[in-house]
């Protein structure tokens, strides 16, 4: 199978890592370069049409199949407006740093019909995969922000520190970091940016950005 990463090299190695060598890899960090790589059976991971919505456009007549970060805005938010009837066979999926190499591969859909697509293309990647709603924030990261964001919190409030929080939860629920350790390989920016989205989405307290955080990602 032919793989075109729009994005970085880490997420290169990141494809990599979760399908394996089987595959034809091309790396491409810009829309215009990305569409000269495109050949028969081509799938694209794109990296980077969440920090850049309006290059969605890029896909309304490329007969290919895509898997598009929307971990800040849902599939249908990306598209509304932009594309109506696109030849792309289009996926939101978690971009995100840390993420990908999971067991499952965590897919919002836009289309009932879609689903062939994406059973056959995964078989063909070798990828377990759950649908999840098409939702800001997905499912996963959500749950793994708002933990951070709740770690901040207890932060702020003194109740314990950074350290301790990071070997509790690790020591406690068998996670893979602490609530710093993942903020620090997701990015704050990111952390910050998914948590703005999902709170603007549900009006949930839980996403409720905390002060100490919000400070940290207007320092970085």
């Amino acid at each position: 199978m032919n793989l075109i990463v729009i994005g970085t090299e880490q997420n290169l190695s990141e494809c990599k890592a979760k399908f394996g060598d089987t595959h034809t890899y091309a790396i491409a960090d810009n829309y215009k370069e990305a569409g000269r790589l495109i050949e028969t059976d081509t799938v694209i991971f794109d990296f980077l049409i969440d920090e850049i919505p309006t290059e969605i456009e890029f896909y309304l007549d490329l007969n290919v199949v895509a898997f598009l970060s929307t971990a800040k805005r849902s599939l249908l938010d990306l598209t509304y407006g932009l594309l109506k009837n696109p030849e792309a066979t289009l996926f939101g999926f978690n971009g995100m740093p840390t993420f990908l190499n999971r067991s499952l591969l965590e897919v919002a859909v836009l289309h009932v019909d879609d689903r062939s697509v994406l059973e056959k293309t995964c078989q063909d990647l070798n990828s377990a995969f759950t649908i999840v709603e098409d939702r800001a924030g997905l499912v996963t990261p959500r749950i793994i922000c708002m933990i951070i964001n709740e770690a901040y919190f207890t932060v702020q409030e003194g109740t314990a520190t950074r350290e301790d929080i990071d070997m509790a939860m690790k020591l406690g629920t068998n996670y893979p970091y602490g609530p710093f350790e993942w903020c620090k390989r997701i990015g704050i920016k990111n952390v910050y940016e998914l948590l703005e989205a999902v709170y603007e989405d549900t009006k949930d307290e839980r996403y409720k950005i905390c002060p100490l955080l919000k400070r940290e990602y207007l320092q970085q």
